[in-house]
């Protein structure tokens, strides 16, 4: 396709001959870029026909081109812009003029460095937030792709409900009964494009600036972020072995509006909540009228028993707002997550999720349906819970073997990442660089610390990668760690 069919050509005007005017108009197109080298011009009859003139005139318009050097002819295809200007002076750059450079606002800096990384065509070793789908599982979503595009509703072809499609709520609702026992009607979920977009929604409607939150520390970058956005006063509760703890959030901040969590698999240090301070948690909530998100991001992949039952189901889902994401349970590249919300907040936040996105996309919600009665989705996530833990008992056991000495590895029981404490062997923050250099990806997390005293690890995923490549991954991480 050339962007010349859909350019907007203007027809001569008065007063300038219409020759010049043709040959004026294509070659700024060129110049300015918006014609580029390779791309077809249009037919010199067409072209004609588009502009209202005689043929002849736009032939005599391209043989100036073509003398000039702006288009090139090819026998029996048209007339092309020239694959190489650099002959042509307009195109040549010209040195720029002084200028004071713009003030950049405060928030740019701040986005600039919450940015993650610019993902790489090949993801190194470790990397985290990756998954695996099996050939059954990219078969199965073939299939339920095909039969999407086989039934193309009007609905995919307007505007349709911000919460997102009843049937996939209904769909999500009756999984999270079952699998998290989250109380919920399809009325109350609403489908995101995964668990960031849900925070981001719920901060947006729960505070206003100034507001008390709680959030965890360490923990997720991009939900501090967030919470900075909204001007809220963060205050970072510190984490031990049993999670948040709760006490110390009474006491320096009792009147805080929200208290932002991720029970079932602390970010990133990987415990999970015990009963007791869920407890206490949810009777702050209750006595103080606050409320709490729940970042429940990898509840799917437990891998001693069943998955632990959401804190929204144990609250009975008065004062908590789920969230969770099909992103990490299948594919990072399908953008689609949802959130629970409490009946009193659910207009409220589907109305600030069509403010932000208008309305998730209807095609991929039906492929994401059929995919759910089908019966794939839960195959695939019992499937990849036996390879996730194996993946994990490879990576834990190549730690330990090659690198027991400098580090101390914290096996999890859920997640997709686990935690290797060094011992000693420096700041985590030149172990990571070092580590980059030798071609393999961990995260240090000592950076995602605020307030507390700051631990030296490395966050190490092994979701993405398959159970033999662990062994060799750990040797080149051993080589970097060693030098």
């Amino acid at each position: 396709m050339s962007w010349a069919d859909i350019y907007p050509w203007r027809g001569p005007q008065a007063g300038e001959p219409v020759i010049r005017q043709i040959y004026d108009q294509v070659r700024g197109a060129i110049v300015q870029s918006a014609l580029k080298p390779g791309e077809r011009l249009p037919s010199s009859r067409d072209f004609a026909r588009r502009l209202g003139v005689a043929r002849a005139s736009v032939v005599a318009a391209y043989d100036l081109l073509l003398a000039e050097g702006y288009a090139v002819g090819r026998p029996g295809s048209g007339t092309y812009v020239s694959g190489d200007l650099s002959g042509v002076a307009e195109l040549k750059p010209t040195p720029p003029e002084a200028y004071e450079p713009a003030v950049v606002p405060p928030r740019v800096r701040e986005l600039d460095e919450a940015a993650l990384p610019t993902p790489q065509p090949e993801q190194r070793l470790f990397t985290t937030g990756r998954t695996l789908l099996d050939a059954r599982a990219q078969d199965a979503w073939s299939r339920s792709t095909r039969r999407a595009l086989r039934h193309l509703d009007p609905v995919h072809f307007g505007y349709s409900d911000p919460r997102g499609d009843h049937a996939l709520r209904a769909a999500i609702s009756d999984y999270l009964r079952a699998a998290r026992g989250v109380i919920c009607e399809p009325d109350q979920v609403i489908v995101t494009a995964g668990a960031q977009h849900a925070v981001d929604i719920a901060a947006r409607v729960l505070l206003k600036d100034g507001d008390r939150v709680w959030m965890e520390d360490p923990g997720y970058p991009a939900t501090r972020h967030a919470l900075a956005a909204m001007g809220a006063d963060i205050f970072h509760a510190p984490v031990d072995r049993h999670g948040i703890v709760v006490a110390a959030g009474v006491e320096a901040a009792p009147e805080a509006r929200v208290a932002f969590v991720t029970p079932s698999h602390q970010y990133p240090l990987g415990m999970t909540l015990s009963m007791g301070r869920r407890m206490e948690l949810l009777a702050w909530a209750r006595a103080a009228g606050a409320w709490i998100v729940e970042d429940d991001y990898a509840s799917e992949f437990r891998y001693t028993g069943p998955p632990l039952e959401s804190l929204q189901g144990l609250d009975g889902g008065e004062r908590v707002i789920y969230v969770g994401t099909l992103n990490k349970a299948l594919f990072p590249g399908l953008r689609m997550g949802y959130m629970v919300a409490p009946k009193p907040l659910a207009t409220a936040l589907a109305n600030a999720r069509q403010l932000m996105d208008r309305q998730p996309p209807t095609l991929t919600q039906a492929i994401v349906l059929d995919f759910f009665r089908e019966g794939h989705f839960a195959a695939h996530i019992r499937r990849r819970r036996l390879a996730y833990k194996a993946q994990r008992d490879a990576l834990a056991g190549a730690l330990e073997a090659q690198l027991g000495h400098l580090l101390e590895v914290d096996v999890p029981d859920q997640g997709m990442t686990l935690i290797a404490y060094l011992k000693g062997s420096g700041p985590d923050l030149e172990v990571e660089a070092a580590a980059a250099a030798g071609g393999v990806s961990v995260r240090a997390i000592s950076r995602l610390y605020r307030q507390a005293q700051p631990r030296q690890g490395l966050m190490l995923g092994f979701s993405g990668f398959p159970e033999r490549m662990m062994a060799g991954g750990v040797a080149r991480l051993a080589r970097a760690l060693e030098a």
